[in-house]
């Protein structure tokens, strides 16, 4: 059985109240405990959630063939919403998979140790958003069996892309950050690839891990390349966190329509991803925490940790939000005032004051440390933060294309149910995506908690030592 272990403080470390390991365990419990999501069959509320998964995949596959064999006139687009929820729901998934660049890459950079417990959930569900991504500009393309025309490929009919236009951005955007994630998500999972393959009971999944994992032997030559070849990924993967969300910006700040063409767009869109991003995490992490028993690996510490970040993102957001509304008011310029006046007032008023009380009003909860380790209430202000979110891209790109500089164009903006269809099952397809993913590969890294649990041993063991040295010399 493992012992309580005391919150001990790791060289390098800053002080931490809450330990980043529930208990003390060996190498072979933690092999145990952290296979037990990939040994074991789902349980009720797994095969629950994959049915419900499989049955919004099915209203999103509808969709699909609608949007492919009718075209984008069975959304709810119209002149001038030439963009609605097809580029909502882009700007939204995008966003949320830059979380798992930061916790991944930036705080390995930094030497975080908390990170080890929720980076393969957190670079998981990067890889699945950015596929959730992907989908909505090909959609709407209106003929996404030529999605291949956006590349600079050597045509015989010389018909190059359109450099100038932000589409081909967005793919150069989509297709670097998502090799690069999965390169990083990958590399990270030999070892712990080799440990499922030592421990699996069936030959078949032997042979299957043992494939997966390259023939990790775990020798030294292999892991020293294995560290030289994470932390290179993880330089390489960092700056596109600025930059991928920086291109996505500009989208809309290239335009001259008011409430679009803003400086302010890049570094708002970037606070925004990540803030989003972080939501999503805890979203994931919480109930999978319980349901896959990884309590004693991702703790309250964690919590604490992330909504601490949650909160710093969230107020980033909330200036932003401020920032923009007094340039509006300061440009004096009609229509620039004309628009944010819209978004507090107009027909859509309801969406902007949701965003407002979603995105600026609920992260403030958690300068309270007793609302961080309250579970329920940092799930569901994780929940409403990915509700604002959205949200915030629905008034920034339907409402504001609903008035032009043309008063004679303004027109009003309503979705059908292919547009809800292709939201609720991008969600859905998302969610089933990551519950079979958890149940293959080990949802946290085996190897990293490890090395974690020698550096708190050590830990305890040298305070044991100061404690001993000082006791000793008090009585002499």
């Amino acid at each position: 059985m493992a012992r309580p272990a005391p919150s001990a403080p790791i060289p390098g470390e800053p002080l931490v109240e809450l330990p980043l390991l529930e208990g003390r365990h060996t190498d072979a419990e933690l092999t145990h405990s952290l296979l037990y999501p990939v040994d074991r069959r789902g349980g009720r509320a797994f095969w629950a959630l994959v049915l419900l998964a499989l049955a919004g995949v099915g209203y999103f596959l509808v969709s699909v063939v609608v949007t492919v064999l009718v075209g984008i006139g069975a959304w709810g687009n119209n002149i001038p919403v030439a963009w609605a929820f097809g580029i909502i729901n882009f700007v939204w998934w995008i966003g949320i998979g830059h979380a798992g660049t930061l916790i991944s890459a930036i705080l390995l950079l930094l030497q975080q140790k908390w990170r080890s417990s929720i980076n393969r959930i957190a670079e998981t569900m990067t890889l699945f958003a950015v596929m959730m991504a992907a989908m909505f500009p090909l959609l709407h393309l209106g003929r996404p069996w030529f999605f291949y025309w956006l590349a600079p490929y050597p045509s015989t009919t010389r018909t190059w892309p359109q450099f100038r236009s932000a589409l081909t951005w967005d793919m150069a955007a989509i297709t670097t950050y998502f090799t690069v994630s999965f390169l990083f998500w990958y590399l990270g999972l030999l070892p712990d690839l080799a440990s499922a393959r030592d421990a699996a009971r069936s030959p078949r999944k032997r042979w299957w891990y043992g494939l997966a994992c390259l023939g990790w032997r775990g020798s030294a030559r292999h892991w020293y390349h294995w560290r030289v070849g994470y932390l290179l990924l993880a330089g390489l993967a960092t700056p596109l966190v600025v930059s991928v969300h920086t291109l996505v910006s500009f989208d809309f700040a290239i335009s001259q329509l008011p409430g679009w063409h803003s400086t302010i767009f890049p570094p708002y869109f970037v606070a925004g991803a990540i803030f989003s991003g972080l939501a999503m995490v805890l979203t994931l992490l919480l109930p999978a925490r319980r349901v896959l028993r990884l309590t004693h690996v991702v703790t309250m510490a964690h919590v604490d940790a992330l909504c601490r970040l949650l909160l710093v993102t969230g107020s980033i957001v909330a200036y932003a939000y401020l920032h923009e509304h007094f340039i509006a008011w300061y440009s004096a310029s009609t229509f620039e005032r004309s628009i944010y006046h819209t978004f507090r007032t107009g027909p859509f008023a309801p969406i902007f004051w949701l965003t407002v009380f979603c995105n600026v009003l609920v992260p403030q909860l958690f300068w309270s440390r007793r609302l961080r380790r309250n579970l329920v209430v940092v799930w569901v202000a994780a929940l409403l933060v990915n509700v604002g979110m959205w949200s915030e891209r629905f008034v920034i790109i339907a409402v504001s294309l609903t008035r032009t500089q043309l008063p004679s164009a303004w027109a009003g903006y309503s979705p059908t149910w292919v547009d809800w269809g292709l939201l609720s099952g991008s969600i859905s397809l998302f969610l089933l995506l990551f519950l079979v993913t958890v149940k293959v590969v080990p949802p946290v890294p085996i190897s990293e908690t490890k090395e974690l649990q020698r550096q708190v041993d050590e830990a305890e063991a040298f305070l044991r030592e100061v404690e001993a040295t000082r006791g000793g010399g008090g009585a002499r």
